[in-house]
């Protein structure tokens, strides 16, 4: 798949419902809405109807004033738009799950203070390590694994695909685990690395 481009003159011609815009629009991201749904749905034609209601809500919303910070970022405002759509459409199925009468009770599973002492411990330490990487470091773990944004929308941000995406974290990923059993370790931060 080639990656385009989106700037604010592409946008515009959205908003003002240029059909050869449209299509483009439509088929450039079918493809990619539907690799992200059939991930999580089981039927063609749940993924066929969420990504239908995927493109209704990003058009509507662009054509009712939302403005894009970022036109470039088309892409990852697209995939985020997916996201919710598919959140919201388990959501709906657990609301109406029925219940077993004759089931039992669930067991109570929260944590003890010990737990959440050493989750709060845990939170504290990596945030630290995060703040001593580099600033694309950072940037590309926090979007895939904090944030769980999709990999063809981080690939946008970055401008690379998918596979040099896949050395940037992997190189990221050791740093992290450097800093992680080395604290203090300056080969850790990137700092010798300003040829990512």
């Amino acid at each position: 798949m080639q990656f385009k481009s989106f700037d604010g003159e592409y946008v515009k011609r959205l908003v003002d419902r240029d059909p050869a815009t449209e299509t483009h629009f439509v088929n450039y991201f079918s493809g990619l809405l539907a690799l992200k749904l059939r991930r999580s749905l089981h039927s063609g034609q749940e993924v066929e109807d969420l990504s239908q209601e995927v493109f209704l809500r990003v058009l509507r919303n662009l054509r009712s004033g939302l403005v894009l910070q970022s036109p470039e970022r088309l892409g990852a405002y697209v995939l985020t738009t997916c996201r919710n759509v598919l959140l919201e459409h388990f959501r709906g199925q657990l609301r109406f799950t029925q219940i077993d009468q004759d089931a039992p009770e669930p067991l109570q599973r929260g944590l003890s203070a010990e737990q959440l002492l050493l989750n709060e411990e845990s939170r504290s330490r990596i945030h630290k390590i995060m703040e001593t990487l580099s600033a694309k470091d950072r940037g590309i773990l926090n979007a895939l694994f904090l944030e769980e944004r999709e990999k063809d929308a981080v690939c946008l941000d970055y401008g690379v695909g998918r596979d040099y995406l896949r050395v940037l974290l992997h190189r990221a990923k050791n740093r992290f685990r450097q800093q992680l059993e080395n604290p203090g370790d300056s080969r850790a931060n990137g700092a010798t690395n300003s040829g990512d």
